[in-house]
């Protein structure tokens, strides 16, 4: 196959806007890339009970695989937003996906838990390359707000589904060709967002006076990690021992340290989250439900993985079809949400959403500890709903996020907004873990653990009621 020419590689947005076939390729390569990284953060809970058989680890060792992915994503996403900005969307994006393709060629290949977790760790860095840097191409090339909503909506559609598609693909991959098929299915889907890309992506604009905030970046990393490890750990050595209590005291402390450095003025050095976008209500509710949202899938997906084998005795591959209810309104419900924002803006889907993960998370609470037919029934049910309000809350963050940055900012503000999204997976699982570790049987954990992300999601309703669409800037 011929590489692209260079004409091609460096194809204008106008061309583009001339040629609406050459928008919707460039549209599924990106897509191609996001669903790849955001498929990695959910295809491993289902295969957790094969590796703990195959290399050993106990319940805080399967975090660890889950996190370990999470936590550098979420850390170093607010810096590859600002690298997105300063190189330019599309050449972040494309040295991203091939880090990630080598990437996960390494981790098929881990001998023991930790190397699986230090590979997990480096394809959260080249993962955290694409998100950021993928909304910057499409801002770039979609320039109509209405224009651009849709083509959110269907980046969404094929993204979206890939949190909640990762259970039926990795249990279908665990009990057919092995756990550590799961990651070399990254291999082709990167290889295929990397060719479409490069052929077709618009030149983003380089910020050449953006920089690298180190002190701002530091300071996140060390929060993030001290308070993972925290909360991981206190399973195992308790809350009053000595290394717990020092990493939440690092993450105390690096937190406040970040807030202090990331108020500096901008500048060459400046921050790399400007503390002026969370002035606009819209932005910073939209990033603090992005973490909810997060919280409450995939900590629902690893508990519910666990639920599933452990206390329903199912297989890998019968527990991945369980998820399917959840699955299949976020393989296609996102396309009607974006339609339904680029009509009546984001708040209105923004508030089904959370209102149907609410109810779905809270009918799943109340199933999981009954074995009867209609417990069964009530748990897909759950599943159904809860899939829904995915659908409908996720492409209506993306896009009130995006509205409500300025358009030189779009990289750092949807940086802010997958940031806040994976600490927020990167936590669920962390607590939600520790509420399995502290319960007496399987179902009751499950359900204390289901009981939490109800009532945060509840949090997120009542946020996206009072604040999602109101453009009133915080004091």
């Amino acid at each position: 196959m011929a590489a692209p020419t260079t004409q091609a590689a460096n194809a204008s947005a106008e061309a583009l806007a001339e040629n609406p076939s050459r928008r919707r390729l460039l549209l599924i390569g990106l897509s191609l890339g996001y669903f790849m990284v955001l498929l990695d953060t959910s295809v491993v809970n289902v295969a957790l009970p094969a590796i703990r058989s195959d290399i050993g680890g106990g319940l805080s060792g399967l975090q660890w695989v889950v996190n370990g992915y999470t936590l550098t994503f979420a850390a170093l996403l607010l810096t590859m937003g600002a690298l997105s900005d300063r190189f330019g969307g599309r050449r972040v994006f494309i040295v991203g996906t091939w880090a990630f393709l080598l990437a996960s060629l390494l981790t098929v290949f881990s001998p023991n838990l930790g190397a699986l977790i230090a590979m997990r760790a480096l394809l959260g860095v080249a993962g955290a390359a694409l998100l950021p840097s993928s909304m910057a191409v499409i801002a770039t090339t979609f320039t109509e707000p209405a224009q651009r909503a849709r083509a959110l909506g269907s980046w969404a559609a094929i993204t979206g589904a890939a949190l909640a598609a990762g259970p039926v693909l990795g249990g279908v991959l665990t009990d057919t060709l092995g756990w550590r098929s799961i990651f070399a299915i990254n291999v082709p889907v990167a290889l295929a967002s990397v060719l479409i890309t490069r052929a077709f992506a618009p030149e983003t604009t380089p910020n050449t006076s953006r920089g690298v905030d180190l002190p701002g970046q530091i300071s996140a990393v060390l929060a993030l990690a001290g308070l993972t490890f925290g909360v991981i750990q206190s399973e195992n050595l308790g809350w009053g021992s000595a290394p717990v209590l020092a990493a939440l005291a690092l993450a105390v402390v690096a937190g406040a340290v970040f807030l202090v450095v990331e108020r500096r003025p901008a500048g060459p050095r400046g921050p790399m989250l400007p503390l002026v976008l969370f002035r606009n209500t819209t932005f910073s509710v939209s990033v603090l439900n992005g973490l909810l949202v997060n919280f409450g899938l995939s900590g629902l997906l690893f508990v519910m993985s666990l639920y599933f084998q452990q206390a329903r005795g199912l297989s890998a591959l019968l527990a991945g079809c369980a998820f399917l209810p959840l699955t299949l309104p976020t393989a296609f419900n996102p396309i009607y949400t974006g339609r339904l924002v680029a009509r009546s803006g984001p708040r209105k889907p923004s508030v089904l959403g959370f209102a149907l993960l609410t109810v779905g998370a809270g009918v799943l609470a109340a199933a999981v500890t009954g074995t009867g037919a209609v417990h069964t029934v009530l748990i897909g049910l759950g599943l159904l709903v809860f899939g829904f309000g995915v659908s409908f809350a996720i492409p209506s963050l993306v896009v009130a996020t995006v509205s409500s940055t300025p358009k030189e900012q779009v990289g750092i503000g949807s940086g802010a907004l997958n940031s806040a999204r994976q600490t927020g997976a990167v936590v669920g699982v962390a607590v939600l873990g520790s509420v399995l570790h502290a319960a007496e049987g399987s179902a009751g954990g499950s359900r204390t653990a289901l009981i939490v992300v109800t009532a945060a999601l509840l949090l997120g309703l009542v946020l996206s009621v009072s604040f999602i669409g109101r453009n009133r800037q915080a004091v």
